[in-house]
């Protein structure tokens, strides 16, 4: 078996499984969510399994079952089906995706989103809950401060912060235009569901673009997105949907407007037999002494010094 990949302290990662974890726990125990510990157990097993057999597949160094956790825990706040063998079928190609559909060292596809479309797209016997979560403010401020945490930690508060303001406004504007109460449109941003979208799905350093106007850009695009296909189309799930469509524009604004990709605390390594170059290691390419003066900047010697994890898929 391959080592396991560390997870050092200063990793976004550990604080997002963290965040996810405590939602979990505190649905299940307080609100009842109709996910048993069985199916629970089920979809973060198949998760770790397909990761290390992803692991193994492709040759990688080592096995990393945090992003693997990540992924399983966001099925089980998520995903909903009566038949384990669909939810393990999900748990599958979410991990799947990480590793058969990527472009330029990064996924095309946020991996849980795509693993809940693609099963939708199917029409097999599975939904995404949004009442589950209820509609108390209380809990609401959680998973948005929970979420804003991880955001923070990850670099990725612009794509959110755009989706967010883009949404609301499309929501509000309709309410206006229809002369339906305002209430309606509060309790529609106050869904967890979307909140945990948007805090911890569009947020991916992972899928997003490099550059802050891109992701900008980007956020709102989805938004749009959503709201036609919630607004217009009259279909659940607009936000999912969305993304996982333009998830496809993420290598175009890459191209038209470039940026440097910004660290989330891990750096990535591409399987044996890749195509795609791995992206530029700042941990591990010497640098001259000339190259460095007094302006040089304290995330840059963090760089330097090497503090920062490695990321797997």
């Amino acid at each position: 078996m391959p080592p396991i990949a560390p997870l050092r302290r200063t990793d976004a990662r550990l604080y997002q499984i963290g965040c996810l974890a405590l939602l979990l726990t505190y649905g299940m125990a307080a609100l009842s969510f109709d996910v048993t510990l069985p199916r629970a157990a089920l979809l973060l097993g198949t998760a770790l399994a397909a990761q290390l057999g992803f692991t193994r597949l492709f040759r990688l160094p080592a096995f990393d079952p945090w992003s693997a956790l990540i992924s399983g825990l966001s099925l089980c706040l998520l995903l909903r089906t009566p038949s384990s063998f669909l939810a393990a079928t999900a748990a599958l190609v979410t991990i799947g995706t990480k590793f058969l559909l990527r472009w330029n060292g990064k996924h095309l596809f946020n991996p849980t989103n795509f693993g809940i479309v693609a099963m939708l797209a199917t029409g097999a016997d599975i939904w995404v809950s949004p009442g589950q979560w209820g509609s108390t403010a209380v809990f609401a401020f959680l998973i948005a401060c929970a979420g804003r945490f991880v955001v923070h930690r990850a670099s990725r508060a612009d794509v959110t912060i755009s989706f967010l303001a883009t949404f609301a406004a499309l929501l509000f504007a309709r309410a206006l235009v229809v002369h339906d109460p305002l209430t309606i449109p509060l309790h529609r941003l106050g869904s967890g569901a979307l909140l945990l979208f948007a805090f911890f799905m569009i947020s991916d350093p992972r899928t997003t673009p490099d550059s802050r106007l891109a992701r900008v850009l980007f956020g709102a695009v989805v938004a749009l997105g959503a709201g036609y296909v919630q607004l217009r189309l009259f279909r659940p799930n607009g936000a999912l949907w969305s993304l996982a469509l333009c998830s496809m524009l993420v290598p175009l604004l890459d191209l038209v407007l470039p940026g440097r990709r910004p660290s989330a605390g891990v750096t990535p390594f591409t399987p044996k037999g890749d195509s795609h170059a791995p992206l530029l290691d700042l941990h591990r390419r010497p640098v001259p002494v000339r190259s460095l003066s007094r302006a040089t900047s304290p995330r840059l010697l963090r760089l330097l010094r090497g503090e920062g994890g490695r990321e797997a898929f």
